[in-house]
């Protein structure tokens, strides 16, 4: 029995790859890498091309909640193995409804366009900025120490409110964004759900709170206590009484042990 596997018989011109070809060729530099290929290297070029627009959103251009979400799992594993920081920002845009309502849909996609290229400008190559549906956006830092936490995600609120929307010579709309922020759990198997449900949790804080802000979640106070270091460093503990018990007797002549 051959091992071939079936579809190697296939030929190119029996297949209908007009719409995947003209989706992939409209990407930047999509066209490039489908021209001079052999067949077999042609059909991986646009199955690749199209893997990686099923991880992108169409109108932004950043990666979709599809590819954060392996993004976030990757993350989890990483702090559970190694115990390094990360954070994950859930941003909102404020009343974006209105903004639909008052200017149309139009004017809300250049919105969000906007957004995505001042949030991309202002991260680091190794975050990942993800267009997290709707007016919602989730951005991952990794190695990310708590300290600087805060400081990130006040930069990043500041890049949006200074960044003015110029939708048209005689339009330009001032946007601004509520931030909610959560550490994974180090050196804890978690889970990518239970880290997003505690960011939204900050991000309704800081919503509630009277938006364009931004509310981090508190991490637990790991401070060791005076009394505590000396139970850790002072002289091993022996229970009271203890010392006084009375020995067991000796077993008898005649047993085994």
């Amino acid at each position: 029995m051959s091992n071939t596997p079936p579809f190697s018989t296939v030929r190119l011109r029996d297949l209908q790859l007009t719409t995947a070809h003209a989706l992939v060729a409209q990407t930047s530099g999509g066209s490039h890498t489908l021209e001079g290929k052999t067949p077999t290297e042609y059909l991986q070029a646009l199955i690749d091309g199209l893997c990686e627009l099923s991880l992108r959103d169409a109108l932004t251009g950043l990666p979709n909640r599809r590819h954060m979400q392996a993004v976030l799992d990757s993350e989890i594993d990483r702090v559970a193995r190694s115990g390094e920081a990360a954070l994950l920002l859930l941003l909102d845009i404020d009343h974006f409804k209105k903004i639909n309502d008052s200017h149309g849909h139009g004017v809300g996609d250049q919105v969000l366009q906007s957004i995505a290229a001042t949030l991309h400008g202002c991260l680091r190559p190794m975050d990942t900025v993800a267009r997290w549906g709707g007016e919602e956006f989730a951005i991952v830092l990794p190695a990310c120490q708590v300290a600087f936490g805060r400081v990130v995600a006040e930069r990043v609120r500041r890049a949006i409110e200074a960044t003015p929307v110029h939708i048209s010579p005689g339009l330009t709309l001032r946007v601004t964004i509520s931030i909610g922020g959560a550490f994974a759990l180090q050196w804890i198997r978690s889970t990518a759900q239970l880290w997003v449900e505690r960011a939204d949790a900050e991000l309704y804080r800081a919503k509630a709170a009277g938006r364009n802000c931004v509310h981090i979640e508190e991490q637990p106070d790991s401070t060791v206590s005076a009394e505590e270091k000396s139970m850790l460093f002072g002289t091993p503990y022996t229970p009271s009484g203890w010392n006084d018990l009375p020995l067991p007797p000796p077993p008898p002549a005649h047993s085994a042990y």
